[in-house]
């Protein structure tokens, strides 16, 4: 898979804070769920990105703050050069023409009471594009094809689909207004695992047939390793490693990432009773307490003292490899 060369999009140190009142500490005291807090990344036209960590490490939250759904704490986030946590009103929902988001869940993102028609169609109504009801029918009914889904079946009802079906109804809903970017927010997760084969190939066609650009998350590591092109890592609201995705799967140098990838269950009962799976101790730490100096240093089988004297130093230590880890 070939990639371009020009930075669609480019986020530097997003952090994204939830306030909480906790009263019974103290009158007015307010605290901070740091979901995510200083991530820093970029994509190239054409190119999948895969972000990947444990349930609750900020992924979707990430997502959400590119997108904007979720207003950044601080940061920056430029997409097609612009800023867009300084983009507000109309001038931010002409930016999200450009960008879109196909849901986890295909039975919680589509509205029960639309029809096909009008699932597909309300982004083409939202943004105006195109402006004639008799253009946009057309539309959905090229998009029901494109994916994979019959055209006659357009004034139907989601619960009247398998949910792998609804799920193509999602990724055409992504697609009505020409998107150059789309976030997929762990698309196929909800899904037998023969669907998912054929969801994640669907992917992959329409990325390479409109040039389109994906930040994919998910925490099957065998789903990523096969649709991206490079992989990041996040633990506890930050980027913990990232790189192409074959350097990642061969030389993963953050104990996080290492321990990540020994749980990927090989099929090949010799090599799989040879290798050893290294087992994280203990649970996550608290986001609104994170832990000091590195925030892995609790779990981690490796640690020294200046793990938990310091934050070590996000750093690029081959060409495009990038971790944050003392012993590295």
């Amino acid at each position: 898979m070939q990639t371009g060369n020009h930075k669609l999009l480019q986020v530097k140190d997003l952090k994204v804070y939830f306030p909480i009142n906790l009263s019974v500490l103290g009158k007015g005291k307010k605290l901070f769920i740091k979901a995510v807090d200083g991530v820093s990344f970029d994509l190239e036209t054409g190119e999948t990105l895969g972000l990947v960590g444990e349930s609750g490490c900020g992924k979707s939250t990430t997502a959400r703050g590119v997108l904007q759904l979720y207003r950044p704490t601080s940061g920056q986030v430029f997409f097609q050069g612009k800023d867009l946590c300084l983009e507000k009103g109309d001038a931010l929902r002409r930016m999200r023409q450009s960008m879109q988001m196909i849901f986890q869940d295909p039975y919680a993102s589509l509205d029960p009471r639309m029809t096909v028609k009008e699932i597909i169609g309300e982004p083409m109504k939202v943004h105006r594009v195109p402006e004639k009801k008799k253009e946009r029918l057309e539309r959905v009914l090229e998009l029901m094809q494109l994916v994979g889904l019959n055209p006659t079946d357009v004034h139907r009802y989601p619960h009247e689909f398998s949910g792998g079906q609804r799920q193509r109804i999602g990724v055409a809903r992504s697609l009505a207004v020409r998107p150059e970017f789309i976030v997929c927010d762990e698309p196929v997760s909800a899904l037998d695992v023969s669907i998912q084969a054929q969801v994640i190939n669907l992917l992959e066609e329409l990325r390479e047939k409109f040039n389109l650009t994906y930040l994919f998350i998910s925490h099957d590591l065998s789903v990523v390793k096969h649709i991206s092109h490079r992989v990041a890592v996040m633990y506890l609201g930050i980027m913990v490693e990232l790189a192409e995705k074959n350097e990642l799967f061969s030389k993963p140098l953050h104990p996080y990432t290492q321990a990540l990838l020994s749980s990927i269950p090989v099929p090949d009962p010799v090599f799989e009773t040879r290798r050893t799976s290294i087992a994280l101790e203990g649970e996550i730490p608290s986001p609104i307490f994170p832990p000091p100096g590195c925030r892995f240093h609790p779990r981690c089988r490796r640690k020294e003292n200046i793990c938990s004297e310091s934050i070590p130093a996000w750093k690029e230590v081959a060409p495009g490899h990038f971790t944050a880890c003392h012993l590295v």
